[in-house]
């Protein structure tokens, strides 16, 4: 015990001590101080962002990675201050980080898509798109995957790379819809008829728009029935129930003003033949 008293009491090592213990002191300050500083200034970052009406997918990926970059620098400050190589260090990191990327290709692929996905904004929460195949409506859009819900409330999560290499259907980027609707009527019925009840539908509804302008034409001549294509406009949001209500008085109104609705039949004809 007298020994490494001694050895602490020399005066060659007390310096040495006393110096790293500065330096160690400096170290954990700057880090406690220089995270608070960083977890300020993201928090500042987020304020503005919503004071000018940023995108809150935006707003949280760039608040994190904001922080994460200023979180770095602050480590970094305070390995320099213990007197460690950071130069050196950053050396190592870089080529650590070269092997991982070349392990994790494909989550930097996700990775990088869901910037672009982030930055560009071909969707934001809350829209209903088709992406990759799948319809719903986007939960979230994290940094690796993007998160659906199906209208049968199922949660799919795809990889953005998925998303970014494929087409994108925003069915909600748009303030209205054009809702694309066919009606057959048979052939011994009359076509004006046909044509004032689809029209007279469509004008009393509440939610069809009058502009842009409802369109109501023949469309084809199919084999048991003439067809009209319906095409009246909507509110995104009221585009379902636009189609549902058309839909139902179409078959009600036109049967009522003497239109048959033709539908696909089978007849069955049977021949007896004399046997000996």
């Amino acid at each position: 015990m007298e020994d490494v008293k001694q050895f602490l009491m020399n005066d060659e090592i007390l310096p040495l001590l006393s110096d790293g213990l500065i330096k160690l002191v400096l170290a954990l300050a700057i880090y406690i101080i220089g995270k608070w500083i960083a977890r300020l200034l993201t928090q500042s970052l987020m304020k503005l962002m919503n004071v000018r009406n940023v995108d809150p997918t935006l707003v949280t990926f760039l608040s994190n990675m904001g922080y994460a970059i200023l979180l770095a620098a602050v480590i970094l400050a305070a390995l320099d201050t213990l007197g460690l190589p950071v130069t050196s260090l950053l050396a190592v990191v870089g080529a650590a980080g070269l092997a991982v990327g070349l392990a994790m290709k494909d989550s930097l692929s996700n990775f990088a898509s869901g910037v672009m996905l982030v930055m560009f904004r071909p969707f934001s929460k809350g829209d209903f798109v088709e992406a990759a195949g799948v319809t719903g409506k986007v939960e979230e859009i994290r940094i690796f995957n993007t998160i659906l819900v199906t209208p049968d409330n199922k949660q799919v999560i795809i990889p953005n790379s998925q998303v970014s290499d494929g087409t994108i259907t925003n069915f909600t980027a748009k303030a209205v819809r054009r809702v694309d609707l066919q009606f057959g009527v048979g052939y011994d019925d009359d076509l004006k008829v046909a044509r004032e009840v689809l029209t007279r539908i469509c004008t009393s509804h509440a939610k069809v728009l009058s502009d842009p302008p409802l369109n109501i034409f023949v469309m084809s001549l199919g084999d048991s029935s003439v067809n009209f294509a319906v095409r009246p406009w909507a509110k995104t949001e009221d585009y379902w129930t636009v189609w549902g209500d058309i839909t139902e008085m179409a078959k009600v109104e036109l049967e009522a003003a003497g239109c048959s609705i033709p539908f696909p039949q089978t007849d069955v004809h049977l021949h007896s033949v004399a046997t000996n």
